[in-house]
């Protein structure tokens, strides 16, 4: 039976069948560090290694495990366990934690970083484990996280793709008062880039150590993504069993749960006979129209399938006959959007709109070569329209 969670909004969906060239939503990211005395060869601070596996014994198996924080390489093992199916292993050579602090010196060194993910555009949920381990302070009456600035870079970055989302994990021994002034101040912060992250606490014990959740959740998200049909994004990444965890370092009960889903804290709870499950399925956002994971996943997913059909039209003349095509291409993709149950509207059509034309194309636009497409509609469980903006163009950056 399932409960009234804190934080999670439920919808039902019918499958559409025989969908081809859709953008997947279970393909998973995780960075990982690599310290200076475990470079490769000839390597230098911010380069990036990437290894792509379908099951933890290929992890295992390659030598370059090794190179590896311990962080990264049990939330590879906790992925697989809880479900995943494809995962992206980043190793991202540094120095020291100093390379990762401060807006400055963490944009430089994962800039080699970030153009590895841009050219893994498939990957679309990222963790970053290790994160999880830097040191808390106090700073101006906020707890503040060394770890902050490489948020901040991350969560950018996924805005910059749209159709990727960070987990991010509650830093270490931090609960309480503690962990809510900091989740505060952080969603505080470049509020721009908060509905593409979502916070999970508390850390959980597997196989007799502590970790940090997301390695878990990161394989929840994979698993109901992949098993639930095509537009899988849909449902909200709650109120599932999570695998293999032998306890939680606090114990939380309903009511505990129910405060931190409010603050933007996805809870997990450890029931007697019920297992683990996620409590919790809110953004980092305090926008009300992207407070829960779905919707904010669902637009981005939209967004890039929409660019991807249609990155095309930049060969084409810039006109109103191409205007009307393209308006007709985006409308019937968005008509299987809402077939699939991920679009409001009693019918096909009736609350969406597509506008391809001279006022959303301007003549400084097509006189640089860009094509802007808007689309006005409403996902499922939100309570407000949204417009989604693609601007379609050649240029390079």
């Amino acid at each position: 039976m399932l409960k009234n969670l804190p934080g999670v909004d439920i919808r039902h969906q019918v499958v559409p069948k025989g969908q081809h060239g859709l953008v997947r939503s279970d393909i998973a990211g995780l960075i990982g560090f690599i310290p200076e005395g475990r470079w490769p060869e000839g390597a230098n601070a911010g380069d990036t290694i990437e290894l792509v596996i379908h099951y933890y014994q290929q992890l295992d198996q390659d030598p370059r495990r090794d190179l590896l924080d311990p962080a990264c390489v049990r939330a590879a093992a906790s992925f697989f366990e809880n479900g995943g199916s494809r995962l992206h292993i980043f190793g991202l050579c540094i120095q020291s934690e100093e390379d990762l602090q401060g807006d400055g010196s963490a944009l430089s060194v994962l800039a080699p970083l970030l153009d590895h993910l841009r050219s893994s555009e498939d990957v679309s949920i990222l963790a970053c484990p290790g994160a999880a381990y830097m040191r808390c302070h106090r700073e101006g009456g906020h707890v503040v996280s060394d770890a902050d600035a490489l948020y901040d870079v991350l969560l950018r970055h996924c805005k910059e793709m749209s159709h990727r989302f960070l987990l991010i994990d509650a830093p270490r021994g931090l609960h309480g008062d503690a962990l809510r002034s900091w989740a505060e101040n952080f969603r505080n912060r470049k509020t721009e880039t908060r509905s593409y992250g979502a916070l999970y606490y508390p850390w959980v014990v597997r196989r007799g150590a502590l970790e940090p959740p997301t390695g878990s959740v990161l394989g929840v998200f994979s698993r109901e993504a992949s098993s639930r049909g095509a537009f899988g994004v849909v449902w909200p990444p709650a109120n599932v069993p999570v695998y293999r965890l032998n306890g939680m370092e606090i114990d939380l009960d309903w009511s505990e749960a129910r405060v931190l889903a409010a603050e933007g804290i996805n809870p997990l709870l450890m029931e007697m006979g019920l297992g683990t499950s996620i409590a919790g399925a809110r953004t980092l956002s305090k926008n009300p129209k992207w407070e829960f994971i779905n919707s904010r996943r669902t637009v981005s997913m939209i967004t890039e399938q929409l660019r991807r059909d249609n990155q095309w039209v930049v060969f084409e003349q810039n006109d109103p006959r191409l205007w009307k095509s393209l308006e007709r291409d985006v409308r019937v993709r968005l008509d299987e959007f809402w077939q699939g149950g991920l679009l409001t509207g009693k019918r096909a059509g009736t609350d969406y709109q597509v506008i391809c034309n001279e006022e959303s194309n301007s003549k400084r636009d097509r006189d640089n070569g860009v094509l802007n497409v808007w689309v006005d509609l409403r996902p499922v469980g939100t309570t407000e329209h949204v417009r989604i903006e693609l601007r379609l163009t050649d240029a390079v950056g």
